[in-house]
């Protein structure tokens, strides 16, 4: 299959090679450019857990105090994973969706009510975790430590390769991310290569802009990429 990675390189390197393994076409084209915050370090003894919206929070993030002692809630197992890289120990992932991320908080024996969140993300949020998490009982304090622009543009290469192996998959990550690739088909007129594609969506409301901008979708949970590859087979 040809297949289109629109997630930073960070974040989808290992799943690159895993399907380029497997045998399939790879395409990159990253959809969002992060830069950090430069944030104060967050003082890791003032707060009962960390609350991670992407792993660019993880990467982005600089504390005071021992990292293994702080409970850490991951939006998914990407997330999860870089957390645990970064020498956070105490983490527990949620199937990578923002809304999944809230249930799993509130539901945990980990935390209880009045205890004290510090919930860290990027400048561009669709879901305002810190306030829905506040109306159940949490005191949490939200930290931007990164910031997130469009990219809507691509080199001639990946032009070429777009048209001589048009794409069967495309997974998107973010709202901000499909506005993006969506203005990237248009701005070099991609869309009759696209005609056969499913964009793989984290999210209804992904799937609902690809809907209205005509594209066939599909939702699927982050981690899953390879299944759902299978299944389209």
């Amino acid at each position: 299959m040809n297949i289109i990675l629109t997630r930073p390189l960070n974040d989808t390197e290992n799943l690159m090679q895993d399907l380029f393994n497997l045998g399939h076409k790879i395409m990159h084209i990253p959809t969002l450019k992060i830069s950090n915050a430069y944030l104060n370090p967050i003082e890791i003894k003032n707060y009962n857990a960390l609350v991670f919206t992407s792993s660019n929070a993880v990467r982005n993030l600089t504390v005071k105090g021992e990292k293994k002692n702080i409970k850490c809630f991951c939006v998914g197992s990407v997330t999860e994973k870089i957390a645990r890289i970064n020498g956070f120990t105490k983490t527990i992932s949620a199937s990578g969706n923002v809304n999944a991320l809230k249930n799993l908080i509130i539901n945990s024996k980990e935390v209880k009510k009045n205890d004290r969140l510090a919930y860290i993300c990027g400048d561009q949020i669709t879901i305002e975790l810190d306030k829905e998490l506040h109306t159940e009982g949490f005191k949490v304090k939200k930290f931007i430590n990164y910031f997130s622009e469009k990219i809507t543009s691509i080199n001639k290469s990946n032009i070429e390769l777009i048209k001589k192996y048009p794409p069967n998959v495309i997974f998107v990550y973010s709202l901000r991310s499909a506005e993006s690739f969506n203005s990237i088909v248009s701005n070099y007129s991609l869309a009759p290569m696209m005609t056969q594609s499913v964009v793989m969506c984290i999210s209804k409301k992904i799937a609902d802009f690809f809907n209205k901008a005509g594209w066939k979708n599909k939702i699927f949970n982050p981690g899953n990429e390879i299944i759902e590859i299978e299944k389209i087979k």
